[in-house]
């Protein structure tokens, strides 16, 4: 766990083929269901403090407490996900820390020197930041409010994986609205 903002919640992997990627994981190993979203839709989507229109497929599940994130890059806006990709990187490219006081807690990383990189909202009160530190490939720290639809989305998506009798491995993300 970590002293600064508790457990590492979400892996997050970049993938160059997310489909096959799935496939792998829930054939090879066991986890899933996985909830697949083709065009993630972000808001207020900022890298090094400029707007940019990005197209990014996700695909969530977990294993036990730890959520698993598959991510795809799908166009050539600015990105830590491309940058890791041009850096010849593949697999895990960060960890999350989900946090319901996001605000407190951007400001004491701030304060620790972290710089924010990286940022974007996924449905109300789902904001995320991605810092500029990166000791080796897999160490980008995100944080990521789970106030809102998101975070119930969480919860449903963790839910789902703890009986999984492997039915239905790829299943849409729901309707973040309607959470």
């Amino acid at each position: 766990m970590s002293r600064f903002l508790g457990p590492i919640r979400q892996l997050g992997y970049v993938v160059d083929d997310i489909e096959a990627a799935m496939a792998h994981w829930h054939e090879v190993m066991g986890v899933g269901p996985w909830f697949y979203n083709p065009k993630v839709p972000i808001e207020d989507y900022r890298y090094e403090d400029k707007s940019y229109e990005v197209h990014n497929s996700v695909a969530l599940a977990n294993s036990g407490s730890m959520q698993v994130e598959l991510i795809q890059t799908r166009n050539d806006a600015p990105s830590m996900y491309r940058d890791f990709m041009r850096a010849g990187h593949r697999g895990l490219q960060h960890v999350a820390y989900w946090t319901q006081t996001y605000d407190a807690d951007l400001a004491r990383m701030e304060a620790r020197g972290f710089r924010r990189k990286m940022s974007g909202k996924v449905g109300a009160n789902g904001r995320f930041v991605y810092f500029d530190r990166e000791a080796h490939p897999g160490t980008v720290i995100e944080l990521s409010e789970v106030l809102g639809p998101k975070g119930r989305m969480f919860d449903m998506i963790r839910e789902a994986a703890q009986d999984w009798d492997g039915a239905n491995p790829v299943r849409p993300f729901p309707d973040l609205s309607a959470i």
